[in-house]
């Protein structure tokens, strides 16, 4: 089945009518196959969904969390679900005999054969929705949450790159920018063509220099009378807002999520190190409480390896979760730093696929 993860296209630099063409395709062949599986599990007698592939527990991961949007043109939209759907999603868990628990409880809940089946939620970034709108939701049930933030983000000297080019394209009926081969100024008009830019944009950030990529892409929304230090206010938590909300809040807990957001793979050992190290720092410092637990910038298995497992075990953190789709099985082959998660997904806002998910069918061939 269709992975489901948050994530966005890499298409090589074919035209951008092409890319249009191709993405707009592909996005929508591969919503459909996912739409038809969830559905086809639910067909299934619930005494059949349950065996070996049903796990042990499971972790969710969510990002934005906040009233429906409305604009035509949302590359990220598959980050952001409404608190309808959140109180819907913790309710089917709960009624499929999973017991809440906290992220950190993991570890030693997989030792235990005698453990209940158990899920955890997990928010990652810092926005501010997840405080305004997932918080009282979570209090309504009793489940305790990990809000992993950046340390870049709360103190305003990183922007989250994937924000600040969806408003910037918003805004925009032209993109100047250089790819590669030259600054050109590149039509922004139609849903199609921004959505190609976005894709384009996020093979830059992949493919080249990160810190350097996301400066230009900033320099970039200047032109465009995006600030995107403005956005990072208007959107996430700062530090004053994450010591607030983990003090008064008993079911909140606050992870480490790196110092910039970059992609630890393309990292060496130094920088990696210290990504990790000083963003488990910075949230001690920040709460009074060291950290547990680190969510891996992106997740994917191209962000996230052994490699950076081991130096997040060195750093002395009991659990590392990824963006990897799948639910927790235990056993001796578990890599506590590299667990899985099943994201809470903006294009698959029903009850009974959150249903379907918890089968653990989906991953079942993974």
């Amino acid at each position: 089945m269709a992975d489901i993860r948050p994530g966005w296209s890499r298409f090589p630099d074919i035209g951008v009518p092409a890319v249009s063409r191709l993405q707009t395709f592909s996005a929508r062949a591969r919503h459909a196959a996912i739409r038809i599986g969830l559905e086809a599990i639910n067909l299934i007698p619930p005494a059949l969904q349950r065996g070996p592939w049903t796990g042990r527990g499971i972790v969710f991961t969510l990002h934005h969390v906040r009233p429906a949007q409305t604009h035509p043109f949302q590359p990220n939209a598959i980050l952001s679900i409404t608190p309808q759907f959140l109180d819907s999603a913790i309710g089917v868990a709960l009624e499929c005999g999973l017991t809440p628990v906290r992220l950190e409880d993991v570890p030693a809940l997989l030792a235990d054969d005698g453990a209940p089946r158990f899920f955890a939620v997990t928010l990652d970034d810092g926005y501010r929705n997840n405080a305004q709108y997932a918080a009282p939701v979570f209090a309504r049930y009793g489940v305790p949450y990990t809000i992993f933030a950046t340390a870049g983000f709360w103190d305003r000297s990183r922007t989250p790159w994937w924000e600040v080019a969806e408003r910037m394209l918003q805004r925009s009926e032209t993109l100047t920018f250089d790819f590669g081969d030259g600054e050109r100024v590149h039509p922004a008009g139609s849903v199609a063509q921004k959505q190609a830019l976005f894709s384009r944009l996020a093979a830059f950030v992949n493919t080249n220099e990160e810190d350097a990529a996301i400066g230009r892409i900033d320099a970039a929304a200047l032109r465009c009378g995006v600030v995107p230090v403005d956005l990072l206010a208007e959107l996430v938590m700062d530090a004053g807002e994450l010591r607030d909300l983990a003090a008064r809040d008993p079911l909140a807990s606050i992870g480490a999520h790196s110092l910039t957001h970059s992609n630890f793979a393309r990292l060496d050992a130094e920088r990696l190190r210290t990504e990790i190290e000083g963003s488990v720092a910075a949230v001690e410092a920040l709460t009074g409480v060291r950290p547990k637990a680190f969510a891996y910038p992106y997740g994917w298995s191209t962000a996230a390896g052994e490699r950076e497992a081991r130096a997040v075990a060195d750093a002395g953190l009991a659990v590392g979760v990824t963006t990897r789709p799948g639910v927790l099985k235990g056993g001796a082959a578990t890599n506590m730093h590299l667990l899985p998660r099943i994201s809470l997904n903006g294009f698959y806002q029903q009850p009974r696929f959150v249903r379907a998910l918890i089968t653990g069918l989906p991953f079942l061939f993974r």
